[in-house]
């Protein structure tokens, strides 16, 4: 069973970030940051039953409890983890959010000793309904690593979100399915046909595409033009892919562009292997970028926000 949160036996932790797809653990020194040891698997949430949460957590933790001495190193674990398809069902706050609210809202995993879950977020208005469990935590590391308490932030991803921050506490966001998307068009439509295979990224594919996002006929008549360009515009096959990237992406980034035009830095947060396309369509866009790490943002985020938990808990414990 779940005990009472610390953060002792020489200041470590353990940050989690588990996905629909993916599982990423760290052993993190508490005090500074550092990160001491990391392990990645492809068992996310699709992959295991909901039984087999806390046994999997433990089989990727358990060497780096013993090795700092103690079986009460704490777990924090953020993301879809926390959704009624995951280990346990954590509470989606509404906003506006800090940092802080989360900490006082995390739930105990059940199955494993001081374990916790972060809570995700929503924002439920008449005229926009949104849920987000994951990326808040990086958009609050994204702040501490800016040295900033106000950010435009966009997390790409199979669903991208942009979220705005204001005085601390996230106060408005927005989910586009740009990711997702772009994997059904490639895979199951007749433009994404040259495009199954993989390709290396092409820039002038990709900025062709960009410059197809809010032309006459649309996102839908401008992905149909991976087709017809491949036939009779000189668009390779291996060059469709970046192509019908490139629109969905522009697509996203014209979209909020238009939504937000106070917007004029953007605080990038994101894998590698997306940052250079994300960051070619801002700049195409006449935004600034500030890029920052997912794995970094996800660490300074969780970390403050156990800081935080531990605090409260062992004040409640004192009285």
């Amino acid at each position: 069973m779940s005990g009472t949160a610390t953060t002792s036996h020489g200041e470590r932790l353990i940050v989690v970030d588990w996905g629909t797809s993916n599982f990423r653990a760290f052993l993190v020194d508490a005090s500074s940051g550092e990160v001491l040891d990391s392990r990645r698997s492809a068992s996310g949430l699709r992959a295991l039953s909901q039984h087999e949460f806390p046994h999997y957590c433990a089989s990727q933790t358990d060497d780096w409890r013993q090795r700092e001495g103690a079986a009460c190193v704490p777990i924090y674990l953020a993301g879809m983890v926390g959704s009624a398809r995951g280990w346990a069902e954590a509470p989606q706050l509404a906003l506006p959010v800090s940092a802080a609210d989360l900490a006082d809202r995390v739930i105990a995993a059940p199955g494993l000793d001081n374990a916790w879950i972060v809570p995700g977020v929503k924002q439920v208005t008449p005229t926009h309904v949104d849920v987000m469990r994951g990326e808040e935590v990086q958009a609050f590391g994204a702040l501490a690593l800016a040295g900033v308490d106000t950010a435009h932030c966009c997390l790409p991803g199979t669903h991208s979100k942009w979220a705005h921050l204001d005085a601390g506490r996230l106060v408005d966001f927005t989910t586009l399915m740009t990711g997702e998307l772009f994997h059904a068009v490639r895979f199951h439509t007749l433009p994404g046909e040259p495009a199954r295979e993989d390709a290396p990224f092409d820039e002038s594919a990709f900025r062709l595409g960009l410059s197809r996002a809010g032309a006459p006929g649309g996102v839908m008549h401008a992905l149909f033009e991976g087709r017809s360009r491949h036939l009779y515009a000189g668009l390779e096959r291996g060059q469709v892919a970046s192509f019908l990237s490139g629109v969905l992406i522009g697509e996203e980034v014209r979209t909020m562009h238009t939504a937000r035009p106070e917007i004029e830095t953007v605080y990038l947060v994101g894998a590698d292997t997306l940052r250079e396309s994300y960051t070619l369509a801002l700049e195409n866009a006449g935004l600034t970028v500030e890029a920052l790490g997912s794995d970094a943002a996800t660490l300074a985020g969780v970390t403050a926000i156990a800081a935080r938990h531990a605090s409260r808990r062992a004040s409640a414990l004192a009285d």
